[in-house]
Parts: C-alpha cells; structure tokens; sequence
C-alpha cells in the first residue's frame, strides 16, 4: 500500500499568483510577493478580488537576517479579515515600489518608513522625510541606530539598576545630537533642502483668466506650525491664487518623539502608558488597540465581564472625543465659546468616570493583557448608568437643536470640504472622514473585535462628504454609542476582571499580530513583531490622525483660505497622535 503524500492546497491568490508564496515562519502570516510583482499583485486584488482600501504601511528591520521588510494591511470595504503581503529586500539597499501612484493612501505612510526606516520606494512622487527635518543623520527605527544617549536596547537599563550609572554616549558619536550639518551651515542665511521641496510640492496651476478677471500672482502662504487654527504645533503650505486655495501640503513632525523606538525599548507591559499620550483625548482607546495586538500573540482572552468594562470605556470615549471635536469645530467656523464649553460639560462629567476607575482624567493606563487593572469603584456603575439613561440623551438633543440648522453653520459648512466617496477609499481615510462620504465602513461591524458582534447598533453614515456631514455624523455616533452603552448597562456581568494574576512581566510568542479598533477619529491600529523577549522586536501604531491628513489637499483645493482652517477642524487630528 502506497503512501499518501498530503498536498496543501493552494489558495485563489497562490493560484492566480504562482510566483507569491505564504509566509511559513512560525507566528507569521500572510503572502510574500516579489518586488518586480508588487504592483500588479495590488492592482489584482484591488480590482479582482474586492481588497479596495489599503489601511497600513509597515516596515520591519531584521537586523540579524540583513533583510528588511515592508508590511501591507489590506480590507475590503464590503467587510472581512485582512489580506496581509510582504515585500522582503536586502538590508544594504532596500528599494520597494511605491504604491502611491495607484493608491494615494500610501503617500503618508511610505514617507513615515522611508524617514524612519530607509527603505526607498522607488517612483514615489514625493519622497522626503514626514516626521523628520531634513538635516537629521540616520534612520532611527533601523536596528543599528543609536541616539547621543543610547545605554542598551532593551528596558530595565542595566546602567541604571542596581547600580544607578550613567553613562554619556554623547561624546562618542559622530553626529553628535544627530545632527549632520550641511558644509557652510549658516543659520542665518542656510535654506534646508526640506522646505524647498516642500515648496515645490504645491506646484502652481496656471489657468485661463478671462479679459475682464483681475490677473493674480500665486503666492506660497504657511499656516503654522505655531498658530490656534491649526490645532496644535501643525503646518500648512498653500499655494493661493488671490483667496482660492491651488494646492496645499500638510507639514508634521513638530512634536514627534520617535514613540515606537521607545516602544521597541519598553516591555510589553511598559508601553500601556505610552498609548495614552498618542491621542490624549481618547487614552482609553489606544489602550484598547494594543492590548488587542498582544493578546492575539499571547493567545489569551479576557473575562466576560473585563470585556463589558473595555467597550464601556471605549464608548464612553468616543462620546468624549466627538463632543470635544464638535466643540473645535464650531471654534474653527468664528463661534465664540459657548458651544465649546457646552460640549465640554459633558466630556468631564466622563472623565469624572475615567478618574474614578484609572486615577488619571486623560492619560488613563487602564486596560491590561486579558483584562483590566481594577474593576469599577463603588458608585461608578450607577454614575455611568445616569449619564447614559438621563443625561446625556437630553443634552446631545440640545447640541441638535442649538447647532444642526444654524445659518451660519450650514453656509459655512455645507458643501465646503467635499470628499468624496472613491477619494476616501482611495486615500485610506478612516472613521468619521470615510462614512461622511458614503462609505458605511467600521470595524465594529467590519471585522468585530472584542464583543461588539454581540451588540445592536447602525453603522452612522451620510453621503455628501462636507463640512456639514462630517460634524452631523459625530452626532450620530454619539447617539449610537448611547446606544450601545445602554446594552452594556443592561447585560453585564459579575465575576473577575482578569485572566490569571497581576501582571508585572510577560513572556510574548515570537511571531507578529495587527490588532485594530474603531477609535473615534478611526482605525487604530497597532501592528507587534515578537521574537520571544521581554521587548518587542517591532512596535508600530496605525495613526488615523496621521492618515486622514493625506486627504487633506484634495480636500481643500478650490476653496478660500478660510475654509481651510474649518477643513482641518473637520479632519479631527491630535498632533500626539499624528507626529507619535
């Protein structure tokens, strides 16, 4: 008798894709795809099999292998898991094609890892340095890096206990704070490379002028980066013909702090609090996002009723982000403070919550691998159930009336900002930004996580992607997680809040996970490489501030420089969340 040889069988993508083979290392997932396929394989699955919107761009650095990898996230917006593919190339010249021509959500984020990592994506319109200034020597998330300070790779620092030694490095290198000086620096006079081509990356549109139209010169004009209208150290370049907008760039990286080498540096269990100060609106959130990563590596899950208080905190935070954001909103259409601080009575009678159950009203380090640090103090349900029952209904149903059909809100907002449907898809956009536009996607009802496939609400969604959609839809999804919140008061149970004991250190599987939830502004996503250490070998956060912002230009093309500013207020960035 013969032997049975078992043939595994290959997928729809292996079949229509002989060259791409599945990602066979252990804890891994996903397709590896040649370079010279890349954009055809995209193309492929986009346009043949449904995977429409591209959600993240990562790159990965393994240092000992001398090979680097770039990481691709993929949903359809119909619904679904991810489609995940792998670029792999040599360490020593990492060149990977740009996808931006074809899908212009990539724009953002293959500058993030050309910046950060020096993988180059060749035929990439733009490519210059996003979070860094142009000056700046090295990539620093690639393994071999090192900061004037650097003492180890991983946290505890041996230098530090028990001995209490510091070590300065700064002497040592090179580059001194990581700064490499062009030949002839004059502060004075010098004009970095980087704001030229920023500046020649709002090109100028010529246009016929009629013999009765007044002929402008177009001019560069920069909002920010210290400037209210811009909601934080955030810089705007437009390119104006009189008061019409030509073109515009969003310029970041004013507060970036390398949050994911900090990241790769803590243990798992460290970088909890360091998700807070991402979008220190929503801290509860960003807990969330990364707790879900690791425990799909950990392959643990928390208690029943842990998962009640998770989604409690999760809605209850988006009920404080979208009150904060209309609040910005109407600030950024002329009103005076009224509205805002309406908005805001609300938002602390939450945080009176947030305090109660973490000891913090905004930076609030809460949620923990399999469960949460402690469960809710007395006197904490029956507060959350009166604000859900009683209050807050009424008061979002005074926000309606006193804003929804005011004047000057609809003139200044209505059809003001338009993006539309296939624009947002197209440049990964997320959250409010994308169902605004008509495109009923979230990952609640997507791609549930945690236990929201078990509750009853709508996916909020509108369908002229203005404006005046973008802050109606806040609106909705506040009366939506109302909604939910009802569920959750109604259902959940007693029992314990965590999975085993405290955890003050974890031992994580090598391999990778992707854990995403629908935060307020959108997907938060928190891609994890572990290699078996008490550090993570790869930490990176999906930033929807980051990514909505690549929409930006197409956004406020052909409207007036006032518009611009209430554009942006309705985007909903947080510069924490957007710079890292």
């Amino acid at each position: 008798m013969s032997e049975e040889v078992l043939v595994e069988e290959k997928t729809p993508v292996e079949e229509r894709f002989p060259e791409v083979s599945r990602d066979e290392r252990e804890g891994y997932e996903g397709y590896i795809v040649p370079t010279d396929k890349l954009l055809e394989f995209v193309a492929v699955m986009r346009d043949e099999f449904g995977y429409d919107f591209l959600s993240s761009v990562t790159g990965v650095d393994y240092l000992p292998d001398n090979r680097m990898e770039v990481v691709y996230h993929a949903y359809k917006t119909t619904g679904g898991p991810a489609l995940v593919y792998k670029v792999q190339v040599d360490r020593d010249d990492p060149v990977v094609p740009s996808l931006t021509p074809m899908v212009p959500g990539a724009n953002l984020q293959e500058r993030e890892v050309w910046d950060l990592m020096g993988i180059r994506f060749s035929g990439h319109p733009d490519l210059k340095r996003v979070l860094l200034w142009e000056g700046f020597e090295g990539h620093p998330l690639r393994k071999d890096w090192r900061e004037p300070f650097f003492e180890e790779e991983g946290k505890p620092f041996k230098s530090r206990w028990p001995g209490g030694d510091i070590i300065r490095a700064e002497d040592s290198n090179p580059f001194n704070k990581n700064v490499d000086y062009p030949e002839g620096f004059n502060p004075e006079f010098w004009s970095p490379e980087g704001e030229t081509a920023v500046y020649a990356g709002v090109g100028r549109f010529d246009h016929a002028v009629s013999e009765t139209a007044i002929s402008t010169d177009q001019i560069i004009v920069n909002l920010g980066p210290q400037h209210p209208s811009t909601h934080g150290v955030f810089r705007m370049v437009a390119r104006l013909d009189g008061e019409t907008v030509v073109d515009l760039e969003p310029v970041m990286g004013y507060l970036h702090r390398n949050h994911e080498k900090i990241g790769e540096r803590n243990t798992f269990l460290m970088n909890i609090p360091f998700t807070d100060r991402l979008d220190y609106f929503n801290s509860m959130s960003n807990n969330f996002g990364y707790v879900l990563a690791v425990e799909k590596l950990m392959g643990v899950q928390p208690p029943e009723r842990a998962e009640y208080i998770r989604v409690m905190m999760a809605e209850l935070t988006r009920i404080v982000n979208h009150l904060a954001a209309i609040g910005f909103l109407l600030n950024d259409l002329g009103a005076f403070f009224t509205p805002l601080l309406y908005a805001f009575e609300e938002r602390e009678l939450i945080l009176d919550i947030f305090e109660a159950v973490s000891g913090s009203r905004m930076m609030c380090n809460y949620y923990r691998f399999a469960g949460v640090a402690r469960d809710l103090p007395e006197g904490v349900f029956e507060q959350v159930k009166g604000l859900v029952l009683e209050r807050l209904p009424r008061k979002i149903d005074d926000l309606d009336n006193f804003l929804t059909n005011n004047e000057i809100i609809r003139a200044r907002a209505i059809n003001v900002g338009i993006l539309t449907a296939e624009q947002a898809i197209a440049h990964s956009a997320v959250g409010p930004l994308l169902r605004a536009s008509g495109v009923p996607y979230d990952i609640r009802r997507a791609d549930p996580y945690s236990i929201y496939d078990r509750f009853d609400f709508d996916v909020a969604v509108r369908y002229h992607g203005d404006i005046y959609d973008r802050y109606l839809i806040r609106l909705d999804e506040i009366r939506q997680s109302i909604r939910i919140l009802e569920q959750v008061i109604r259902d959940i149970p007693e029992g314990p809040i965590q999975e085993g004991k405290p955890q003050y250190q974890v031992r994580v599987p090598a391999g990778e996970a992707y854990g995403r939830v629908e935060g307020p502004k959108g997907e938060l996503g928190f891609y994890v490489v572990s290699n078996g250490k008490p550090n993570p070998w790869r930490y990176h956060v999906r930033a929807p501030s980051f990514i909505n912002l690549t929409a930006l230009g197409v956004m406020s093309r052909n409207y007036k420089i006032a518009d611009v500013v209430s554009i942006l207020g309705s985007i909903d960035i947080v510069l924490g969340e957007t710079d890292r």
